[in-house]
């Protein structure tokens, strides 16, 4: 019975043991994935490296201004008495546009010319006086060689003369004075009469009739309205410093108006400032834009009259005017792209496979194979500087391949390549988190299920 007993205790710790045993193992063989198992691989979308034409683009945005338009202040204060043009009208070079209440220039006139005769009167009367004296001085110089009359009579007959003289030609001078301020009152006179100073239309009109302005000649002046040419119209935009330094006179550009939506319009950059314009100055926030102009080139705002030829613009080849023609006006939004830089037939990637990974945590073999550094290595060592590098993750078969490259010019999609890839590779270009920081080299991948279908149904 004894015997049995202790069989039996043999056989229950013999079972346990089995079962200690297949228990460790179990744990082993999924812990190292020797059987039963296969690693998971991430999940990723790729793209292809492919050639095509490539062109830089700035945008901008900004507003709708003429090219030329002309502030017109007075040159005299004054009331105005006449206005015949309104907001809008077009007019032509010369043609009335204000008239200053005259009355206090014409006082000024005829109070000059009063004075220039006066001054002419005074001088022919010193003319006489000084004829007069050297009559006299004549006279007393015969009477003196003779004898009859001393040495200082002569004298002062001579002095006399001088006097008369020099009496003489300050009236002349005063004479041309008093004829300068005449002419400087007849042309405060005129001022009071405004005329276009070219063709164009009246964008602004700041003044009404009766309302009195103040003259450039006394203070800043009234800006009373401008002319502007208006088929001439320009878009001005701030363009940060960042990007200004890509752009050139020259360079083409499209031209969106808000106005016009879903039409471009080309254009061209005809101006670029060399002072900036700072917003935020000392803050945080400070931001430091250029301002440049782009003309636009189609043709737009054409004023056409009853015969049919250009009422205001002197044009040898205008466009026939027609119901699609643009009639931009000063203030309108618009959007520009200005075409900085072309390369065509370049090596490209889409930009979102283009990231940056330290390669101070990376070894790189002598035919460039990147791998990353053991853990131990990294870890037990010092601290090394970060060496920021640009990369791409190839596909190699079914594992990613980390590869160094040096990019060019990039539009809203795709990047250019210079060196490091080959025309149709396939690059690694999401998720995002994976390509900008958890993705590592010889990880093993495959396609995301959505991308596979919608890259079939293309």
């Amino acid at each position: 019975m004894a015997k049995k007993k202790n069989a039996t205790k043999r056989i229950l710790i013999f079972v346990g043991i089995l079962i200690i045993l297949a228990v460790v193992l179990g744990v082993v063989v999924n812990a190292t994935g020797l059987v039963g198992s296969k690693k998971k691989a991430t999940k990723i979308e790729f793209g292809d490296v492919e050639v095509r034409t490539i062109t830089q683009m700035v945008t901008a945005s900004g507003n709708i201004q003429p090219e030329i338009e002309v502030k017109i202040s007075p040159d005299v204060s004054g009331e105005i008495v006449e206005l015949p043009i309104v907001e809008g009208d077009n007019v032509k070079r010369g043609q009335l546009l204000a008239r200053i209440k005259p009355d206090f220039y014409q006082a000024q006139v005829d109070q000059s010319e009063a004075s220039v005769l006066q001054s002419k009167a005074n001088e022919a009367q010193r003319r006489a006086d000084l004829m007069n004296a050297e009559l006299e001085l004549n006279r007393q110089k015969s009477l003196y060689e003779s004898g009859a009359i001393s040495e200082s009579a002569y004298q002062t007959a001579s002095t006399r003369f001088e006097t008369m003289k020099a009496s003489y030609e300050a009236s002349q001078y005063s004479v041309k004075i008093a004829e300068a301020r005449l002419k400087e009152m007849k042309e405060n006179l005129a001022k009071t009469i405004i005329y276009a100073p070219m063709d164009g239309t009246i964008s602004i009109l700041a003044v009404e009739l009766g309302e009195r302005v103040v003259g450039t000649s006394q203070m800043t002046g009234t800006e009373m309205m401008r002319v502007a040419k208006l088929n001439q119209m320009e878009l001005e935009v701030d363009v940060n410093e960042n990007d200004v330094v890509n752009v050139a006179l020259g360079d083409t550009a499209a031209v969106e108006v808000d106005a016009y939506p879903n039409r471009m319009f080309k254009g061209i950059v005809t101006e670029i400032a060399n002072s900036a314009r700072v917003q935020g100055q000392g803050t945080q926030n400070q931001i430091t834009n250029f301002p440049v102009k782009i003309r636009i080139l189609d043709p737009h705002n054409i004023i056409f009259d009853e015969s049919g030829a250009d009422d205001v613009f002197d044009n040898a080849e205008l466009p026939v005017a027609s119901a699609d023609m643009p009639n931009f006006r000063p203030g309108m939004s618009g959007t520009v792209d200005v075409f900085t830089h072309t390369i065509p037939d370049a090596t490209t990637v889409p930009i979102q496979a283009v990231t940056v990974r330290d390669f101070a945590q990376y070894d790189v073999d002598e035919e460039g194979n990147v791998t990353e550094k053991d853990k131990r290595s990294t870890d037990s060592g010092s601290a090394e500087e970060e060496d920021l590098r640009r990369i791409v993750f190839l596909i190699d078969g079914d594992r990613t391949r980390v590869v160094e490259v040096e990019t060019g010019i990039a539009d809203d999609s795709h990047i250019v390549i210079l060196s490091g890839v080959s025309v149709n590779d396939q690059v690694v270009l999401g998720p995002y988190r994976a390509v900008s920081r958890t993705l590592k080299p010889d990880v093993l991948v495959e396609e995301q299920e959505s991308r596979r279908a919608n890259t079939e149904q293309e």
